[in-house]
C-alpha cells in the first residue's frame, strides 16, 4: 500500500463526492486497487467510502460489465435493520450515558459518547470485530436515526455537584447492568413530573387547524393541579402513568408502585428482585421515614427484594423516566389541558418506543407531612441494608414473611 497523506486522502474524497453512479464506483475501485491493494474494508476505514460500493466497482472493473441503477426500485435497508443485534448493542451502550433535554424542548437524547467511541465500545464490550462493523460515519448516522445525537457545547453555569457524584453514577451503572443481565430481576425507573395546572393555559406549543387555539392571555392561579407519576418498566419497555388529584406524597408514590405491580406482576412471574431507579427527592428520599416504611411493607407483601438505586443530587434528568416526560410534554403542549379527562386522554395517546402507556387516575386524598417517630422507625431502619460507601443512594430491603 502506497503512503497516503491527509492531503491526498482529502483530495480523493472530494473527487469521489463530485462523481455519481458508475463513474464514482469506478473511481473508488481504482483508487482502492492502486493505494489499498484492493481491500474494500481499508477503503471504508481510510476514505469513509461504503465497502459495498467499492466492492461493486471492483467487480465492474474486473468483468467490464456496468450495473445500471434501478432507481425506482431502489430501497437498500438501513444497517440497523439488516443487523438488529447491532441496534440493540448501540442502545445498550449509549442510553446509560444519555440524558433528557432538561427543558423538554426536544425529543432527542443527548449523549456524551461520540460515534468513534461507540464503535470502539462495540469492539471492547460487545464482542464485535473491526471487520464486522460499519465505518464510524455509518455508526454516527445510526445514532442519529435512533434519536441519539451529540450534545451541543454551551456556556452555562456549572451544575451543582457533590463530592460523591462520580461514585454514585458509577454505582448506578453497575447496579443497572447487573439487573439487566439477570433474567430474574426487574428494573424500573420512576419519578413525578411537574404538576399540571388544569385550565385554558398556553403551553407554548403548536396545533394544526383552521384557526389558532385560544388560551388565556394571562395565567391565573389554577383551581386544580394534577400530579403525573410515571413508572417505566425498563425490562419490558412499558410505560405506566398515574395522574393524582391530590398531593405527590410518599404514600401517593408507594400506592402507584403497588398498583403498578398488581397490574404487571403476571408479566414477571420469576421476579425475585425489583431494582428501582429514582432521584433523591424529598418525598422518596432514603431517609424519608414514611417512604422507607412503605417500601419495607411492599417488600414483605410481594416477597421480592427491593433495591433502591438513586441518582446523584441535581442529576435527576439522567433517570430514564425523564425522557418519557419530555415526550409527553411535546405531545400535549399544543392543546388546552382544561379538564382532568383531557389530561388523561392526551397522556394515553402519547407513545413510548411505539407503544401507548397505561394511564390511571388516582383520586385518593393524601395528607402532607406524614412521618414516623424516631423510636417507632428503629425496627424499620434495621431492615434497610445500606451501601457501605453510599448509604443514602443504595438501599436493599429483604422481604420477611407477612
Amino acid at each position: 500500500m502506497e503512503v497516503l497523506t491527509d492531503e491526498v486522502i482529502a483530495s480523493f474524497q472530494d473527487a469521489a463526492r463530485k462523481l455519481t453512479g458508475p463513474k464514482r464506483r469506478a473511481f473508488e475501485a481504482q483508487v482502492t486497487l492502486d493505494y489499498l491493494d484492493g481491500n474494500i474494508w481499508k477503503a471504508e476505514k481510510v476514505f469513509g467510502w461504503s465497502h459495498h460500493t467499492v466492492a461493486l466497482g471492483l467487480n465492474e472493473l474486473r468483468t467490464g460489465m456496468t450495473c445500471l441503477g434501478n432507481f425506482s426500485a431502489r430501497g437498500n435497508r438501513k444497517t440497523e435493520e439488516k443487523f438488529p443485534e447491532l441496534e440493540v448493542d448501540i442502545r445498550a451502550l449509549a442510553e446509560p450515558e444519555s440524558q433528557a433535554d432538561p427543558k423538554f424542548q426536544s425529543p432527542f437524547l443527548y449523549t456524551r459518547m461520540t460515534a468513534k467511541a461507540v464503535r470502539q465500545a462495540l469492539i471492547d464490550q460487545k464482542g464485535w470485530t473491526d471487520e464486522e462493523l460499519p465505518h464510524v460515519n455509518t455508526i454516527g448516522e445510526i445514532l442519529n436515526r435512533l434519536g441519539i445525537k451529540l450534545r451541543p457545547v454551551q456556556k452555562t453555569k456549572p451544575l451543582k455537584k457533590i463530592k460523591e457524584t462520580d461514585a454514585i453514577f458509577a454505582n448506578v451503572r453497575q447496579e443497572n447492568q447487573t439487573a439487566d443481565d439477570d433474567p430474574d430481576v426487574v428494573r424500573i425507573s420512576m419519578d413525578a413530573k411537574a404538576k399540571v395546572p388544569v385550565g385554558d393555559y398556553s403551553r407554548d406549543g403548536q396545533s394544526r387547524g383552521a384557526e389558532a387555539t385560544e388560551a388565556w392571555d394571562h395565567d391565573p392561579e389554577a383551581e386544580q393541579k394534577l400530579v403525573p407519576y410515571g413508572i417505566l418498566d425498563v425490562t419490558l419497555g412499558l410505560l405506566s402513568i398515574f395522574i393524582g388529584t391530590s398531593n405527590g406524597t410518599s404514600d401517593f408514590m408507594a400506592d402507584c408502585l403497588e398498583q403498578w405491580w398488581e397490574e404487571n406482576k403476571a408479566k414477571h412471574p420469576n421476579a425475585r428482585r425489583l431494582v428501582i431507579n429514582m432521584d433523591n427527592g424529598p418525598e422518596n428520599s432514603s431517609h424519608r421515614t414514611q417512604f422507607m416504611n412503605r417500601m419495607v411493607m411492599f417488600a414483605d407483601s410481594t416477597g421480592m427484594e427491593i433495591k433502591l438505586v438513586y441518582y446523584p443530587p441535581y442529576h435527576s434528568k439522567y433517570n430514564l423516566i425523564e425522557r418519557c416526560w419530555g415526550i409527553l410534554e411535546n405531545h400535549w403542549n399544543g392543546t388546552l389541558l382544561n379538564s382532568v379527562n383531557t389530561v388523561l386522554e392526551w397522556a394515553r395517546t402519547m407513545t413510548w418506543k411505539g407503544a401507548h402507556p397505561i394511564v390511571r387516575l388516582i383520586e385518593k386524598t393524601y395528607d402532607i407531612g406524614v412521618r414516623i417517630a424516631k423510636k417507632a422507625f428503629k425496627p424499620i431502619a434495621s431492615r434497610l441494608q445500606r451501601h457501605k460507601d453510599l448509604p443514602k443512594y443504595d438501599v436493599l430491603i429483604q422481604p420477611q414473611p407477612v
